[in-house]
Parts: C-alpha cells; structure tokens; sequence
C-alpha cells in the first residue's frame, strides 16, 4: 500500500501532466513561431522568444518531478517540488505586480496632460509615422493633445464638421489645419495595449494560484510519507 492517499496522487499527477503537456505546446508554438518568421530574428524579438522558452522548459521540467516525486512518494523530490513551487508563486506574484503597476503608468503617460514620456516618444519618427496613421483612422490627433506635435500640427488631424466630426480650432501661433480633432488618441493607443496587459495580469496571477496549490499540496504529502514512516517505525520497534 502506497504512504499516499491513491485519489490524492492521482489528482497531483494528472495536475503535473497536465503541465507537462502544457510546457511541450509551448515550447513547440514557440519554436514554430521563431520558424515561420524571419529567419534571423531580431534583438527585439529575440528576448521575448527565449523568455517564452525557457518559461515553457520551466513548466516542463518541474512538472516532470512533481510526477515522479509523486510516483516515488520521496520526500527529497517532493521538497524539491515544493521548493520550487514556492519560488514560482512567489516570482509569478511579482512579475502581477510589476504588471499591474507598469500597466497605471503607461495609462498616465497616454493620458495625462503632463506626461513627460509622450515628447521622448514624438522625438522617435517610427512613433511620428504610426500616429499620422492611427489619426486617420480614429480621427484623433496627438497622443494626448495637438500640442505634442510642436510648431507643425500635420494634415492627418485636419477634421470637418460637416462631415460629422467633432472638431475644434487648432492652437494659437501652430501651424497646420485650422479646424482639428477634439479627441487625443492616447486614449486608443492605450486600450489596443489593455486588454494584452489584463490578460498578463491574469496569466500571472493565476499561475501564482495554481502553485500556491501546488505547494500545498506537495506539503501535504509530505507530511503523508513522514508520518507513515514514523507509524512503520514504530510499529517494526514494537514486533522487536
């Protein structure tokens, strides 16, 4: 007979294949990704690929030694588990953090009137070139207002009423069109990134869950194989 409750170690196997499987679909999309794209990958993406890769070896390997150390019922490979599953919520709760508070500032330098960050982003032609494009289609003009475009407002913030926009006059002593979007587009840039923010919130967070979880239960079977080798221990004094 097993030191460890059989339900309980199947669902603590059957968790850990799941993760394993989990960790192989990453490391797979992963690499497939990395494939299908450009064949040099550049210094862009290249941190982001070998983060996503290492996180899914991560997942992979832990969840391998959560089955075995279950399979075994030996209390090394279930503290080494545990161990790790203690660093991983721990990092995983960070990583929500810094998230969540990164996700307050970019929030208040899209939006906020005095953001500093909006004139070290218009110093950049790339971010110039894609806001000329985000105005025409959302007919907004500035990243918080006509204002961050210094002494020359361009043609894409041109607005006409009659064509049922809100418009307004451009600022005094700027040069550009006369009548200009009343909307800023800080507000759309930043919700096209919100949703991709909120989801690694979750994603973090949730993680930090499940191994909380994972340490709990790893802990818990733990104190299972102790206590039924002190119980033999005892047992085998007392026949003698």
């Amino acid at each position: 007979m097993g030191k460890i409750n059989e339900p309980l170690k199947r669902i603590f196997v059957g968790f850990n294949s799941f993760f394993a499987i989990l960790g192989c679909t990453l490391i797979y999309l992963a690499i497939q990704a990395s494939a299908s794209g450009t064949q040099e990958m550049s210094s862009i993406d290249m941190p982001g690929f070998v983060w996503i890769l290492v996180f899914a070896i991560g997942v992979l390997c832990v969840s391998i030694l959560g089955i075995y150390a279950a399979s075994s019922e030996k209390v090394l490979a279930l503290k080494i588990f545990a161990g790790f599953m203690g660093i991983g919520m721990i990092t995983m709760m960070i990583f929500g953090i810094i998230t969540a508070v990164g996700r307050n500032q970019l929030k208040a330098a899209f939006t906020s009137p005095s953001s500093e960050e909006v004139y070290t982003y218009m110093k950049k032609q790339e971010v110039r070139s894609s806001l000329q494009e985000l105005q025409q289609t959302f007919k907004c003009c500035g990243i918080v207002s006509a204002k961050d475009w210094g002494d020359q407002i361009p043609n894409s913030c041109e607005c006409w009423s009659s064509r049922g926009y809100e418009c307004t006059s451009k600022p005094q002593g700027i040069r550009g069109p006369d009548q200009i979007y009343v909307k800023s587009c800080g507000e759309f840039i930043f919700s096209s990134m919100d949703g991709y923010i909120k989801i690694s919130i979750g994603f973090c967070f949730g993680f930090a869950v499940v191994a909380l979880l994972g340490l709990l239960i790893a802990i818990f079977m733990i104190h299972q194989v102790k206590q039924n080798d002190t119980a033999g221990t005892v047992y085998a004094m007392r026949s003698y």
